[in-house]
């Protein structure tokens, strides 16, 4: 049995492990743990493909598990956590209003499926990719939390706005939007450029924000990218 062969798919079950267990704080609306418990995920999931590559060791059986387990830990626990923020918000009266919020999870199924079998997303994203998503969704009840200001906290318990936001993390999972890839394939410089400026920028954002700078540091992925888009097309031409 080939030792190395095997090293990646149970650090993916972790990451499955780790989802369950934020679903049960997603349940009981402890979105702290519920967000630490994602990111814990949101780790193995990272190192999974990582040791894959490392060891040359990719497999569709990998990929496959890869996707189940995404599907848990950045799939249904935001679904369920934009449930709950619609529960306890405010605006309109139908009990069926927070059910909306599970199409974050359905957003994210789609996402995962075309992920699989779309052959451009070898080396870079097409879409935001349901990690990132997760940590967004996650983020805002943790936002609101720890906030102090008026508008935000507003701005977060109403059922349009979550609903609003709710449509565009499904349209931005599945956007025509290429993506640059946070995963190191080559250990080079010049190859991991844009990756490195991100994590630098981020890691400034979360030491002067904390918490609240998760959903920001969403957001300036999108943007960067873009922007990055925008670079190699001209560069192109």
């Amino acid at each position: 049995m080939n030792i190395k062969a095997q090293i990646p798919n149970p650090i993916t079950l972790l990451n499955l492990f780790c989802g369950c267990i934020a679903l049960v704080f997603a349940f009981h609306s402890d979105f702290e743990k519920a967000f630490a418990f994602v990111s814990l995920g949101i780790f193995f999931d990272f190192f999974d493909g990582f040791f894959a590559r490392l060891f040359k060791v990719s497999s569709p059986l990998g990929l496959q598990l890869d996707s189940l387990a995404d599907m848990v830990t950045s799939g249904v626990v935001p679904g369920i956590v934009m449930y709950q923020m619609m529960i306890n918000g405010s605006g309109w009266s139908s009990p069926y209003i927070p059910f909306f919020g599970f199409i974050v999870t359905i957003g994210s199924c789609y996402r995962l499926a075309n992920f699989n079998v779309d052959i451009r997303q070898t080396d870079s994203f097409i879409g935001l990719p349901t990690p990132a998503n997760a940590l967004f969704i996650l983020s805002l009840p943790l936002v609101k939390k720890y906030s102090t200001t008026f508008i935000i906290n507003e701005a977060l318990t109403d059922h349009g706005i979550l609903l609003f936001i709710t449509l565009l993390s499904a349209y931005i999972l599945n956007a025509e939007i290429p993506l640059f890839s946070l995963k190191i394939k080559k250990f080079n410089f010049v190859d991991n450029k844009i990756q490195i400026v991100f994590l630098g920028i981020s890691v400034l954002m979360l030491i002067a924000l904390k918490l609240l700078a998760v959903p920001l540091v969403i957001v300036c992925y999108v943007l960067l990218s873009v922007v990055n888009n925008k670079i190699k097309k001209n560069g192109s031409v």
